[in-house]
């Protein structure tokens, strides 16, 4: 009884945020998607009232969270990590189907239905992923090695941050008119190579900032460095994370290969950085 109480509440619960995001999304198809699968949601709280004669309240809690996540990270993201938050009860519905015949349909519902409902959800931010990755990609393999050999070279920290922000800038710009030109010519959509170029250009600048701000904020350069580095895994994680959800791909693969192709870029031209300051005697 207990864990039938806890799934109704998730059902009810899920029913008004799927219900309160079609509210707020103006896209029709979405929008009924979302419909869709708030009716469904409610369906099954219905059937478990019958079960449990009670009737229990939303989590608004979980509500206000899920509507600020989805506002923040996308609606596919926001709905994909709400059902993965739901995969009791595809458990709790099995061990409950063979004394409850009622809720053998909400099991099938549960692992294929709704997956199938989401899976609909067109979201565009998510078709220009590839582009999204190229930027990031290239900034944090690029701007972390260049800050590492930058930081023995120099060891300082305004010279560094200086340095690093126009390599940074112009490598964002580079990156964003190849996007383009590959784009255009692979759909011949200028609109589509605009966006592609956006994204790209846009994702680049941001992990540039952040990759720079120590260096503005501190005054030791190789701690500043280290502070880069964390922040640089840090993009790493969420932003894997996120691809792992919004997207149903193995995530701890993809953020191992991508820590660690950055910080070997990183750990190499920092010895170049050695090298260099060795062999040409430069002092700043």
């Amino acid at each position: 009884m207990r864990s039938l109480l806890i799934e109704q509440k998730n059902e009810i619960t899920s029913h008004v945020i799927y219900q309160m995001l079609s509210q707020n999304i103006r896209d029709p198809h979405n929008r009924d998607v979302l419909r869709q699968i708030s009716d469904e949601e409610l369906k099954h709280y219905q059937t478990l009232k019958s079960l449990t004669g009670q009737d229990v309240t939303p989590d608004r809690f979980k509500v206000a969270f899920y509507y600020v996540i989805t506002r923040l990270f996308g609606l596919t993201f926001g709905v994909k990590l709400l059902e993965k938050g739901e995969a009791s009860a595809v458990d709790v519905y099995s061990a409950l189907q063979v004394e409850h015949p009622q809720v053998a349909e909400l099991v099938q519902e549960e692992e294929t239905h709704e997956d199938r409902l989401i899976a609909m959800i067109d979201e565009e931010k998510l078709n220009y992923i590839g582009s999204v990755v190229l930027g990031l990609n290239d900034a944090l393999v690029e701007l972390t090695g260049a800050l590492a050999g930058f930081t023995f070279a120099f060891q300082n920290t305004q010279l560094i941050a200086v340095t690093g922000l126009i390599t940074g800038i112009s490598a964002s710009l580079s990156m964003s008119s190849s996007g383009y030109l590959s784009m255009l010519q692979e759909t011949g959509e200028r609109d589509r190579a605009l966006k592609s170029a956006f994204y790209t250009g846009l994702a680049y600048v941001l992990t540039v900032v952040v990759l720079i701000t120590p260096f503005l904020l501190l005054a030791n350069p190789f701690v500043s460095l280290v502070v880069s580095l964390v922040a640089a895994v840090m993009i790493i994680f969420i932003f894997n994370y996120y691809i792992s959800v919004a997207k149903d791909t193995p995530f701890k693969r993809r953020f191992l290969e991508m820590a660690f192709i950055s910080l070997g870029v990183s750990g190499f031209s920092f010895l170049i950085g050695i090298l260099v300051k060795t062999v040409f005697g430069i002092e700043v």
